[in-house]
């Protein structure tokens, strides 16, 4: 997913601070960032939208369990059974924000670009970054609160995460092969390259003096750095 987002048409956006009674308070917020954003063409228009982007709030604020139906409900300014006419249980609202993450994330991996372990290297890890800065809430969601689902609802993330996991190992094996990169463990440079990368979801807000690509920009080179480029 190497696009950056453009308020517009075209992207979801809504703001967490106007969501009234179940806004967390900012001194007790889990994360930096209180912009509710999904890609564009993610969200379903009418209430079954707005129950994602709530959920998406509240789920990044408190956590799954840290949030009832009634809660979400309440911001959404809709009766609990109306909420079930749209998903049948409030698992049902996470395992959608999980896939829409997972899928959008996995889209930017497959489409970075490079020609060789480096410049390959470097893509990867700016759309990985990319992600996380874009729609921090959503990854924030995607990665802390898939555990509370239940193994058949997470099989399909799991497998997409897997995925890309294997992506970013088989071009640190080939950089080492290639002689390029120099690490004394892939899997274990894959699990610290792309760790880093999640966290930026945790610190980044808009109000910070970095765009999210001068971000995954500098990621890229702290990969390199890992991968030992340069170092013989």
């Amino acid at each position: 997913m190497p696009w950056a987002p453009a308020r517009g048409h075209n992207e979801t956006m809504a703001s967490d601070r106007s969501a009234g009674p179940t806004a967390i308070p900012v001194e007790q917020r889990r994360i930096v960032a209180d912009e509710v954003r999904l890609p564009p063409g993610a969200m379903p228009e009418g209430t079954q939208g707005r129950i994602l982007c709530e959920a998406l709030r509240l789920f990044a604020e408190r956590g799954f369990y840290g949030t009832s139906i009634r809660d979400l409900a309440q911001a959404c300014g809709i009766r609990s059974a109306t909420l079930y006419a749209h998903f049948p249980t409030k698992e049902h609202v996470l395992a959608e924000l999980v896939r829409v993450g997972h899928e959008s994330h996995h889209a930017r991996l497959l489409g970075a670009g490079g020609t060789d372990p480096v410049s390959r290297l470097r893509a990867v890890v700016r759309a990985h970054v990319l992600a996380h800065a874009e729609y921090p809430l959503l990854a924030v969601v995607a990665n802390n609160e898939l555990h509370a689902l239940s193994p058949e609802m997470a099989a399909p993330a799991l497998l997409i995460r897997a995925d890309g996991r294997q992506l970013l190992l088989d071009t640190l094996d080939a950089g080492v092969d290639a002689g390029v990169f120099h690490v004394p463990d892939t899997f274990m440079a894959t699990t610290a390259i792309s760790g880093m990368g999640m966290r930026v979801a945790n610190w980044y807000d808009r109000g910070l003096p970095y765009t999210p690509e001068e971000i995954a920009d500098t990621y890229a080179e702290f990969a390199l750095r890992v991968a030992g480029v340069g170092h013989a």
